[in-house]
């Protein structure tokens, strides 16, 4: 079926939700007030159970369909958190939180499943239950971890678990999505090159560790360059450097290199860490110097579940009338907890023509909240049919 068109009616609503958690934003775990706002709203609206504090600050809410019959439960997913950065939209709703915005539509996202979760309590149209999962912490956190260690999926006996993410550059209320590894592990590292400091003028007195840090950079591209599999992903990307001096006739004692590896596979991600945690040891001894290696292991791979993504597009297309194959993500998403406990898929919905995410002039487009909130309640109605 189309977008539905309660959602029409509803859209005023929520875009209003959105608008106003736009203007209060809040990071990490810290989603205090969000976490408090869709509480309520899941009250308000009916929900069966509404539980708080779950991965901290998580919130989730239960909507039980006219029947039980079928015994399923389906969980849908939104993060809540904002991004530590300074808003330049010039909105009359831009944050007022200093230093701190929506900058990548998890706002969006909380809205669009609040104005699901409502239309589900109103028509409870399905045979099983629903389980709205409301997160914090995904912006580098891990606040999918934290639910699930919390015992999310065993405590509501969550079967299968799907997800949404708006995407600039595609049309609005369009949605593509793909089977498999989709967003990448990210990794990150820091290694700090001890050399001998000295005055600039007797440098072969010294151990240039500054030296010695360039060159460790420029080895480590051999990684993607001849250590993987030429059809497979890689990214390692150095960040960061900082010297012990910021004089200019001293070299430095110390450099410290941070960065970060991206893969798509559990075996490209090992073999990374150990070539990296090598390059730059073996480098640094060549010219004199040590390399300590600190290897920090983030979000893994998110991969879609077939069975699952073949259904998540199934229903865009009966919103949208098309849903497109999405490229491979370089980019992290910790909803890859969520799919290594249980079965689902994850999907793009249109931004439009917008600013990307992580930028300050980002904004999430409200006129894809009708297609969003009918994919999610779509999932649930078309998943688990209503007997009869």
């Amino acid at each position: 079926m189309p977008i539905k068109n309660r959602f029409a009616d509803l859209h005023a609503d929520i875009t209003e939700i959105r608008r106003d958690l736009h203007a209060h934003p809040e990071i990490l775990f810290d989603t205090h007030r969000t976490s408090a706002l869709v509480a309520e709203q899941l009250r308000a609206m009916g929900c069966d159970e509404v539980v708080e504090g779950i991965g901290r600050t998580g919130v989730v809410g239960v909507i039980k369909g006219r029947t039980d019959a079928s015994g399923k439960v389906i969980g849908l997913r939104a993060d809540m958190d904002a991004l530590p950065i300074t808003e330049a939209t010039g909105l009359d709703y831009a944050s007022t939180t200093p230093g701190a915005m929506h900058a990548c539509g998890h706002d969006g996202h909380t809205a669009m499943l609040l104005g699901a979760a409502r239309y589900l309590c109103e028509t409870r149209n399905f045979d099983g239950t629903a389980v709205v999962i409301f997160q914090p912490a995904e912006e580098g956190g891990g606040g999918g971890d934290e639910m699930c260690r919390d015992g999310l999926m065993d405590r509501w006996n969550i079967q299968e678990v799907y997800g949404m993410h708006n995407w600039p550059g595609r049309p609005v209320g369009s949605f593509a999505i793909r089977p498999g590894a989709f967003f990448a592990a990210t990794d990150t590292f820091e290694i700090t090159v001890e050399g001998k400091g000295g005055h600039a003028a007797k440098p072969h007195e010294t151990v240039d560790s500054t030296l010695v840090a360039a060159h460790v950079v420029l080895a480590l591209q051999s990684i993607a360059a001849r250590n993987v599999d030429p059809v497979e992903q890689v990214v390692v990307s150095v960040t960061s450097v900082e010297s012990s001096s910021k004089a200019f006739n001293v070299i430095a004692q110390r450099v410290e290199l941070r960065g970060t590896v991206r893969t798509l596979s559990a075996s490209v991600r090992s073999l990374a860490e150990k070539r990296l945690t090598a390059i730059a040891e073996t480098t640094a001894q060549a010219y004199g110097a040590t390399a300590t290696v600190r290897y920090h292991k983030g979000y893994p791979v998110m991969i879609n579940h077939d069975e699952q993504t073949a259904f998540a597009a199934d229903v865009a297309r009966e919103i949208a009338g098309d849903c497109a194959e999405a490229p491979l993500v370089m980019g992290g998403e910790d909803f890859a907890y969520m799919l290594e406990e249980r079965p689902g898929a994850y999907i793009l919905v249109g931004n439009g023509d917008t600013a990307s995410v992580h930028h300050p002039e980002y904004n999430f487009n409200d006129e894809a909240i009708p297609a969003g909130c009918s994919w999610w309640a779509e999932v649930v109605e078309r998943r688990m049919p209503a007997a009869g």
